[in-house]
């Protein structure tokens, strides 16, 4: 089935008019690295996160409330669209109908080729990549970068034919997107309910000798564990992050982009990156601070 026939017949859901009739806009998220994080249990309940602040920015600004949606990578496009998404072998199918519960996925969502045939992303707001983490006790060593992003991650691949390489599928850490099975790497695909935050202890507890991590998270796990694991080198080009929107929620998505473009202008974008990232802008100042194109 096309994706366009799919939401043309299926998707009768909320733009930018009915929100603000509504009142509340609902931000489906999955708790990952500090772009959301979420702690339920018993009387406690905690929200904090890149992804919950801008959005509940946004959500100020259109004179709403705002409302969380707690997601996994399984469902996360289901609660979106109202269709569970199976992927797998860089191609997806259509799961189970499931209900609408939100208006806006924010949370670090990679843009990938296949995401963007099922969802609208606003422009882009976070740079990443993804590398290749290694516990410190591993025989493999960082590799000496070229100049080539190309031929860095030539090197990487080269070093893990035979080594053990804890993936997620779903994720920007899928194994399909990098072409790892053809390296050689003997692949390990953990539960489908394992969290990306939950890969570093993974193999800090030998379920594996080497992981895929995206920038974001190697830096807050180099923080959270230093001298136990290293960054071995590249797997992936340079990836940009944005927001994702049903594909007949135009106007909620323009509504988001001048509101993203007005914070990036003013420093209070930047100022919510040096809170949550400070690291980042040692990677990737000039991102960060270089003038910002929309297409409004």
């Amino acid at each position: 089935m096309a994706a366009s026939l799919f939401f043309c017949h299926l998707a009768i859901a909320d733009d930018l008019a009915e929100i603000k009739q509504r009142g509340v806009l609902r931000h489906i998220g999955v708790p990952y690295a500090n772009f959301v994080s979420y702690i339920k249990r018993d009387n406690f309940e905690s929200l904090t996160g890149l992804d919950v602040e801008l959005v509940k920015g946004f959500a100020e600004h259109l004179g709403v409330k705002y409302q969380y949606v707690p997601a996994d990578w399984s469902n996360v496009v289901g609660k979106l669209i109202g269709q569970d998404v199976l992927y797998s072998n860089n191609q997806f199918s259509w799961g189970e109908k499931t209900p609408i519960e939100g208006d806006i996925i924010a949370n670090g969502a990679t843009i990938l080729d296949w995401r963007k045939q099922l969802a609208d992303f606003s422009d882009d707001y976070f740079i990443s990549g993804v590398w290749l983490i290694a516990r410190s006790d591993s025989n493999l060593s960082p590799i000496r970068p070229t100049g080539s992003l190309d031929k860095d991650i030539k090197k990487v691949k080269q070093l893990i034919a035979g080594k053990d390489v804890l993936a997620l599928e779903y994720s920007c850490l899928d194994p399909n997107l990098y072409q790892l099975y053809e390296t050689g790497a003997n692949v390990i695909l953990p539960d489908t309910r394992r969290k990306l935050n939950e890969m570093v202890p993974a193999i800090l507890n030998n379920d594996a000798e080497t992981t895929l991590l995206d920038v974001a998270d190697a830096l807050i796990a180099l923080e959270k564990w230093p001298g136990e694991i290293k960054v071995i080198g590249p797997i992936s080009q340079e990836q940009r992050m944005g927001a994702a929107f049903r594909k007949n929620s135009p106007e909620l998505r323009k509504a988001f982009n001048q509101y993203l473009a007005k914070i990036r202008k003013d420093g209070t974008f930047q100022s919510l990156v040096e809170k949550h990232y400070p690291s980042i802008f040692y990677f990737y100042s000039d991102y960060f601070t270089g003038s910002i194109e929309t297409d409004l």
